[in-house]
């Protein structure tokens, strides 16, 4: 026990003004945001601190504003000589996991980014779908039902009773109708710009592919936990397959937390925008209750902003 685990989010954490205190405050985050500016040829710090929110909120810079951030907050960390055992990421956040882990560098992990919010951002436009969140069921009823509606999957399974789905709209919206007859407490549809990890997304896996195989790793320094598989990756053949598949397949995070906690971890540090998955380690891990694995166990930290980062050497007794 007494392991961390640093963990990264995805898309839907950004918002405008993001990081920009962290530019202010630290010269990594300069340099970094210098580095982003040469690959991409555009300057992403303007994005992100100004916006406005229409343009931020666009795949193609969504990502690549997450993934920078993160990036940042982990260069942060890793100067302040703090250690992690494992690292995972939710979807986009899988690359930012992996430049921390010392798997990818920080300009070639950037660049696939780039590519792949492209390629989802045309898969997007080129197949119509949406998602929905599935409130009181689990993964495997989900896919019960689903089995009876074409055009419909899972795609994330985020806590207990919290699974998304996603496809082709009208197929979603029958599987909406479906789901709350079977016993889904809700099932509320998302404003989300196409059907993320669902087969709709197969032109997107096949561009990535191209871009994956040229892709240079190095040796990781600790185990990523694959969102496909929620197993602990060390290898980059098996990596360059998870980044793959988890295009068009589900991100099983819930099965991730707990292959993490039966690893050993006890504290949770999301390094990142936003808060989301601090919560998703709340609600998975009650604090009271016939799970083994409680709240009252683990930790749920996070950085987000400047302020947070002595708060979060305060939590960890440095």
């Amino acid at each position: 026990m007494n392991k961390v685990a640093w963990i990264f989010p995805g898309q839907a954490s950004q918002y405008v003004g993001m990081a920009s205190d962290l530019h202010s405050d630290f010269q990594q985050a300069r340099e970094l945001f210098n580095r982003a500016e040469e690959v991409l040829g555009f300057n992403l710090k303007e994005v992100c601190f100004n916006g406005p929110n229409q343009v931020l909120v666009q795949t193609r810079y969504t990502q690549l504003a997450i993934f920078v951030h993160s990036c940042i907050l982990d260069s942060i960390l890793k100067e302040k000589g703090l250690k992690k055992d494992f690292v995972a990421g939710h979807s986009l956040g899988e690359y930012s996991a992996l430049v921390s882990s010392g798997a990818l560098n920080f300009e070639s992990a950037l660049e696939a980014v780039k590519y792949r919010s492209q390629f989802m951002q045309e898969a997007c436009d080129e197949n119509k779908g949406t998602m929905a969140a599935v409130m009181g069921m689990e993964l495997e009823e989900v896919q019960q039902v689903l089995e009876n509606v074409e055009g419909a999957t899972s795609a994330n399974y985020n806590s207990p009773g919290q699974v998304a789905i996603s496809g082709e709209v009208e197929a979603v919206q029958k599987a909406r109708e479906a789901l709350l007859s079977a016993g889904a407490k809700r099932v509320i549809l998302l404003r989300v710009g196409g059907a993320y990890h669902s087969p709709l997304m197969e032109p997107a896996r096949e561009k990535m592919e191209k871009v994956l195989e040229n892709l240079n790793f190095s040796r990781f320094s600790v185990p990523v936990i694959a969102n496909v598989s929620a197993e602990a990756v060390t290898d980059e053949d098996t990596m360059r397959q998870m980044l793959s598949r988890q295009i068009t397949s589900p991100v099983l995070w819930y099965p991730s937390l707990r292959k993490m906690v039966e690893l050993g971890v006890n504290t949770f540090i999301e390094v990142g925008p936003g808060k989301v998955l601090q919560g998703l380690v709340k609600r998975s891990f009650p604090p009271k209750g016939d799970e083994p694995l409680s709240e009252e166990k683990l930790r749920a930290l996070g950085v987000d902003r400047s302020e947070d980062l002595e708060a979060l050497e305060q939590s960890l007794g440095k």
